[in-house]
């Protein structure tokens, strides 16, 4: 994000692997118990940590240490059958809750704050009323963005608002979870997330590429990414509707995954990726159960099926949490599966091309642009942004390649790229003519933009100069062409010179568009006007006039 980060409440549940085994499977999380992935731990009781038993060893290594050792394989379906009333248990006390992962979720901080009394009294509620809803110990942590919150919910702490980078900065670069990040970065002498915040952007890039950018970000206190999340369009969800309710297991997971696969196409044939999923279910009995799933990257077809199955999972498998009496269970099966994409951005790599390719090129400029970035910094590769202003100079603002397109003024709505969905507006144009008028070719533009006083009508020009040209327009008679206050034009413009240049014919012209800015402040007033003009030699130029001097500041192609 460009800004500061939201504030953020955390929820965590230390070891909820092994807790969720308890609940489910009935394994005692008392005893030296670890979660094995992959042939090694990921997760291990508070006995087996007295053991001397910590996350990443082998199987063998943690049996060594505790030959005791009850050893359960890891399933994230058990993890999120487990952690299904915990969240339904937070949904009690406040709206608007995310799944970050089993054993994690999040919510805005801001509405619990101010009607339980501030941030620390929410948090004491919320950690009471999962403890006697579902017998389950947590902690919760307060700050700004959801990275700081989870480092500050381990501890039970609520770091002030402004505050998040001092919080971050004195802890050990491990604090990413990134191991392998974690381990180079010592060997580099970077040992705290200070240190490792304090490491030039663009250096960093290029030495640890996208991912230790984006690590960076979050050592320095900033959220987890720059998106653009927006409200995305209502025909982007995907319904099912079933005539047999749909009560087991295994019929939810193949219904995830066909709902999944055809949410994914919707949204690549727009473009977009998603984020942040919810999901919705309406039972026979009328009864509507609802989660939203949030993701740190890009929701691929598989993911959005596994996190569907897994929530389907959870409501059907009527786990009421340890000495819970609400019944989680829904009454009846399911008869109506909604997938809403409540997150959704820009992904160039799914944008179909002008022939129904992938976009290959565009992928190859990426990777290109990329590069220069890892090589010269971020600031180094930029691109145009079109918003609002009455000059060329105004209306265009150059963000870095990748960074949010977000333009500096309201004003039209973007272009679309080449190969965007039907019915995406397109920019009209005006080809400057003789006589002070235009000729106007192409459609409008899909939306209202909000008025600019004085701006000069389209096209916009194809180079807009960083410091104008002096020039001289004169009549037919070759006297200069004069404005008076009142806009009144002396003669037609006949001829231009530019700088030191040759005269040029003028075949045609348009305006003045007179700008009158900021006159309630003497200092900084601007008053002047501005001429479109096509030349003789086919060359269309912008010009302006301010205090009788005549300026080249912008060249149509």
């Amino acid at each position: 994000m460009s800004g500061v980060p939201q504030r953020t409440l955390l929820l965590w549940c230390p070891d909820w692997p092994v807790l969720a085994a308890e609940i489910v499977d009935g394994v005692p999380a008392t005893d030296p118990v670890v979660v094995l992935h992959a042939n090694r731990v990921i997760a291990c009781s508070e006995r087996a940590r007295a053991e001397g038993i910590r996350r990443g060893l082998r199987r063998r290594e943690a049996q060594g240490r505790c030959p005791h050792l009850t050893v359960v394989d890891h399933d994230p379906g058990r993890d999120v059958r487990a952690f299904e009333p915990v969240v339904a248990a937070v949904e009690e006390v406040v709206a608007g809750v995310e799944v970050i992962r089993p054993g994690a979720c999040a919510t805005a901080a801001r509405g619990p704050s101010r009607y339980l009394g501030g941030e620390e009294a929410a948090a004491e509620r919320i950690v009471e009323h999962v403890a006697q809803s579902c017998a389950v110990e947590s902690q919760a942590g307060i700050a700004d963005g959801v990275f700081a919150a989870g480092l500050a919910a381990r501890e039970g702490r609520i770091v002030a608002p402004g505050g998040t980078r001092e919080f971050l900065a004195a802890r050990p670069v491990e604090a990413l979870g990134r191991p392998a990040l974690a381990d180079l970065l010592r060997r580099l002498g970077v040992r705290t997330l200070g240190e490792f915040a304090a490491l030039p952007a663009g250096d960093v890039l290029a030495r640890f590429g996208f991912d230790g950018a984006l690590a960076h970000r979050l050592a320095g206190g900033r959220d987890d990414r720059p998106l653009a999340v927006r409200q995305p369009p209502a025909d982007l969800t995907v319904t099912a509707d079933y005539d047999e309710p749909v009560d087991r297991v295994d019929a939810a997971a193949f219904a995830a995954r066909m709902l999944a696969e055809r949410l994914h196409e919707r949204l690549a044939g727009y473009g977009l990726a998603c984020t942040r999923l919810g999901i919705e279910a309406v039972t026979a009995h009328g009864q509507e159960l609802h989660r939203v799933w949030r993701h740190d990257g890009l929701l691929t077809a598989a993911a959005i099926a596994d996190r569907v199955r897994w929530q389907l999972d959870g409501w059907l498998s009527g786990s009421n949490g340890r000495g819970g009496t609400r019944p989680a269970r829904p009454t009846a099966g399911i008869v109506r599966l909604r997938l809403v994409p409540d997150g959704v951005l820009a992904q160039a790599g799914l944008q179909p091309g002008l022939w129904g390719e992938t976009g290959e090129e565009r992928e190859r400029a990426h990777r290109a642009l990329s590069r220069v970035q890892g090589i010269l910094g971020p600031e180094a590769v930029v691109t145009a942004v079109l918003g609002g202003g009455r000059s060329p100079a105004d209306q265009v603002r150059l963000v870095p390649w990748g960074d949010e397109r977000a333009p500096a003024r309201p004003g039209p709505p973007p272009l679309p790229p080449v190969g965007a969905a039907p019915g995406a507006a397109s920019a009209p144009v005006v080809v400057p003519a003789g006589g002070g008028a235009g000729r106007r070719a192409g459609r409008g533009r899909a939306a209202p933009e909000p008025p600019w006083p004085g701006r000069i009508p389209p096209p916009s020009p194809a180079v807009v100069l960083p410091t104008p040209l002096p020039a001289d327009v004169r009549d037919a008679a070759g006297e200069p062409v004069v404005v008076s206050a009142r806009l009144a034009v002396s003669a037609a413009p006949a001829r231009l010179t530019v700088g030191d240049g040759r005269p040029a014919e003028i075949t045609g012209w348009a305006g003045p568009w007179p700008v009158d800015e900021r006159w309630w402040a003497p200092a900084e007033a601007r008053r002047r006007a501005r001429f479109q003009v096509s030349l003789a030699d086919g060359a269309a130029l912008l010009l302006a006039v301010e205090g009788g001097q005549w300026l080249v500041e912008a060249i149509y192609d």
